[in-house]
């Protein structure tokens, strides 16, 4: 077991190396100088000649990088052209945003995808699969954005009920947060139902008829029992693995969610790095996301070993 977790952490260590390489050459090669965007274009050629250089873009590009590198092994991500400030601090700050939002349309989807798919795999080719096939096409099909705009004019504007965006903070009370974030995880959890529902559904039907679900029947279980206790555990896997790849997409892709929602988030400051030519920002920003895409890869690879022994062996 310990060689399996020392082959797979060097080899998450060789992906992350290569992702900021490649983040950090194709940042470099997006048009624009953010010192000249930072001074305006009335800037004169020796001012902007001295801001390019206490910024360090007057450097070789090897030099850049490595210097980056170093300071993003030692936490230290540099200085926002834009807002003057740490960029990591400015990742932290919208993480309490993002990674609520993120946990709610996790659990909102697993909520109503587990339980939606395994009735339907009991109740296979019935008029209750039938339903829970149409709510897996049209969440799949229906844009996150799209939804959010609906639930805004149903829950905000015409029932009052909840607030249309905006964020209060979470100094405001965890139910104000709470509130403030639930139309958008909404939004966020919808299409991810539909996907997991699908993949659940799927997987509990390959598991119903193994032999040892057929037992548990024989010993006098009933159906409901078999199928939670034996065939829902061993259907895990490919749902685990959807999973992880649902939470770092809700966390890397809720830019236009957020952005509809005008939410302080991860996906509101990519997009305004974006549009600022704020390089560090984009570079770290895209970092973390990537480093988080890998790292959730890394750590179901795991949850693998321990849900099946079977793989245990395979890689031992």
């Amino acid at each position: 077991m310990i060689s399996i977790l020392t082959r797979r952490t060097i080899s998450l260590v060789v992906t992350l190396l290569i992702v900021s390489l490649l983040i950090f050459t194709v940042m470099d090669l997006l048009p624009g100088d953010p010192a000249a965007i930072m001074l305006g274009t009335s800037a004169s050629p020796d001012t902007l000649a001295a801001l390019q250089h206490s910024l360090g873009l007057d450097r070789p590009l090897p030099i850049r990088y490595l210097a980056w590198l170093a300071g993003v092994a030692q936490g230290d991500l540099g200085q926002s052209y834009t807002y003057g400030v740490p960029v990591a601090g400015l990742i932290a700050e919208r993480l309490t945003v993002t990674l609520p939002l993120a946990l709610m349309a996790v659990v909102l989807s697993v909520a109503v995808a587990v339980p939606l798919g395994v009735q339907a795999a009991r109740r296979h080719n019935g008029p209750f699969d039938a339903v829970a096939g149409v709510f897996s096409y049209i969440s799949i099909a229906v844009p996150a954005f799209w939804v959010g705009l609906l639930l805004i004019i149903a829950f905000s504007t015409m029932l009052g009920w909840l607030p249309a965006g905006g964020f209060p903070g979470w100094d405001a009370g965890l139910w104000q947060g709470l509130k403030a974030l639930l139309l958008p995880a909404i939004a966020l959890a919808l299409p991810q139902a539909g996907v997991l529902t699908r993949i659940a559904r799927a997987a509990v039907l390959d598991v119903m008829n193994e032999d040892f679900v057929r037992t548990a029947r024989a010993k006098g279980l009933s159906e409901e029992a078999a199928v939670w206790r034996h065939a829902v555990p061993n259907a895990l896997i490919p749902v685990v693995t959807m999973l992880g790849l649902q939470f770092t997409f809700l966390i890397a892709g809720a830019v236009l969610v957020e952005n509809v929602f005008n939410l302080p988030g991860l996906g509101r400051l990519a997009f305004q790095a974006l549009s600022q030519r704020d390089v560090i920002v984009m570079q770290d920003v895209v970092l973390f996301f990537s480093a988080l895409v890998i790292v959730m890869n890394f750590l179901v690879d795991l949850a693998y070993l321990a849900i099946d022994p079977r793989l245990r062996a395979g890689a031992q």
